[in-house]
């Protein structure tokens, strides 16, 4: 399980001090990754370096949490986050311009973020509370023609959203499966059933900051 996970810390007033104990335990549980805030990667990866844990990807978010950033903005926070050494980028989608019928705008944005990726694994974030079934199902079309390496459901920032759905994990694995893409459940993934449930469905990554609890029950 352990290698499903990556350990979460994305909350807005998140102190250097909680930071380290989430790598901290990221080492401790040989999880596959953190995923921290951008103004983190740099600490993140140079702590983990320094500590024994520099097999732990550093993951960090882009356009986040709403999507709403305009793609130039988008590319530069990439290459920066790149340059301060994270491994992987998780990228939110402009589900405006989804549900707009803009697919042309979302599957660029999603080729030229994955340029600025400079190889490095890109995950789309289509925020699946937000979405229906057959936008979900587009979504990850676009994920698709955008050359993006997984799909993800969630931010966890949606109010009142649920975050990753089994059915919703699913249907993003039937869409995808066939053109090498991953998906990663992430929103409201507290427990180890629920871990189990959505590994089931198809997922090949866990986003969430209960990776201690689920581990160790």
């Amino acid at each position: 399980m352990n290698k499903y996970i990556e350990h979460t810390l994305l909350k807005q007033d998140a102190t250097r001090e909680e930071v380290t104990k989430l790598l901290d335990e990221a080492i401790k549980y040989s999880f596959l990754g953190v995923c921290v805030n951008p103004c983190n990667v740099s600490f993140a990866r140079q702590y983990l370096n320094e500590t024994g844990g520099n097999e732990v990807k550093v993951v960090t978010v882009i356009g986040f949490p709403l999507g709403q950033n305009t793609g130039e903005i988008k590319i530069l926070e990439t290459i920066d986050a790149v340059k301060n050494g994270a491994d992987e980028i998780d990228m939110v989608m402009n589900a405006g311009r989804l549900k707009d019928g803009d697919y042309e705008y979302v599957a660029d944005e999603i080729s030229k973020v994955k340029a600025a990726c400079q190889g490095k694994p890109l995950k789309v974030i289509l925020e699946t509370d937000l979405l229906t079934k057959d936008e979900i199902k587009k979504a990850c079309e676009l994920c698709i023609q955008g050359r993006a390496d997984f799909v993800k459901t969630s931010t966890g920032f949606v109010k009142n959203g649920v975050g990753a759905k089994v059915e919703d994990v699913k249907l993003m694995y039937e869409t995808v499966k066939d053109f090498g893409l991953g998906v990663k459940a992430s929103g409201g993934i507290r427990d180890r059933e629920t871990a189990e449930k959505m590994i089931e469905a198809g997922a090949s990554r866990l986003g969430t900051s209960s990776g201690v609890k689920i581990v160790s029950s």
